[in-house]
């Protein structure tokens, strides 16, 4: 592996981030060109205690490279001294997935988010319950560096795809609001599209205008606002609680 290789791959690819982004990448069918680890043998005892599902496909995958090697390649060296470059699945495998229906799990959309690590955040949570799919509106990347980092690589365990707000896939849209009903009186269906605004300005008019239903998550008064990835939560726990169909 030289670095000149690794950067024509980097220009298309996406970075794997430590040894878990790479676990949960090829334990959900990415496509890995290149893994490299700073001490192979320890890469790989780590794949013998936490992913032995995946161990043999790391072998297979992983290259030892000297510390020089592996520091130029990555931005911010992962503690576990593991990065890997992986393809990015079609945008139009995504939004066909999104588009298909009857879905028997909701779509997570985040209206014009902010923040790189609360958005890694919400795919790693949606993937834990199984979500059709992570939609974001705005100028964030949702496959940025960052934010492949803080979702643990689990991009691959569900679509996510970035999409203007007429793009947005079929299904009645609930919208978190502090305006809205009480979610604890609503069950949420299986095909909900789940919309939540930024912490500093909520959803945006124009996709307040699409939204069918507003609803509010239980707060304490004089409490501004819950992280946007503990709101995702709160939702996604309220609809897998009524729903058969939920992990």
């Amino acid at each position: 592996m030289t670095l000149a290789s690794w950067n024509r791959l980097a220009e298309t690819a996406v970075l794997l981030d430590g040894f878990h982004a790479l676990k949960h990448a090829v334990r959900f069918g990415a496509e890995v060109p290149v893994a490299v680890a700073l001490d192979r043998e320890a890469a790989l005892a780590l794949a013998d205690e936490l992913a032995p599902d995946v161990r043999d496909a790391l072998d297979a995958l992983l290259t030892e490279v000297p510390e020089p090697t592996y520091r130029s390649l990555v931005p911010r060296p992962h503690p576990t001294a593991v990065a890997a470059l992986a393809v990015r699945p079609s945008r139009a495998a995504g939004l066909g997935k999104l588009a298909h229906t009857p879905r028997t799990a909701p779509v997570v959309v985040l209206d014009n988010p902010r923040n790189l690590g609360n958005a890694g955040a919400v795919i790693r949570l949606a993937a834990g319950f199984g979500v059709t799919g992570v939609v974001t509106t705005g100028t964030l990347d949702p496959w940025h560096p960052t934010v492949v980092r803080g979702g643990a690589g689990l991009h691959f365990a569900t679509v996510v795809e970035r999409l203007t707000v007429p793009e947005l896939p079929p299904g009645p849209l609930f919208a978190l609001d502090p305006e809205g009903d009480d979610i604890r009186g609503v069950k949420l269906p299986d095909d909900a599209v789940l919309a939540f605004g930024s912490e500093r300005s909520g959803l945006s008019a124009e996709l307040r205008a699409r939204t069918d239903h507003l609803l509010s998550l239980p707060m304490r008064p004089q409490v501004s606002s819950y992280n946007l990835a503990t709101s995702v939560a709160m939702t996604l726990y309220h609809w897998s609680a009524g729903s058969p169909s939920a992990p």
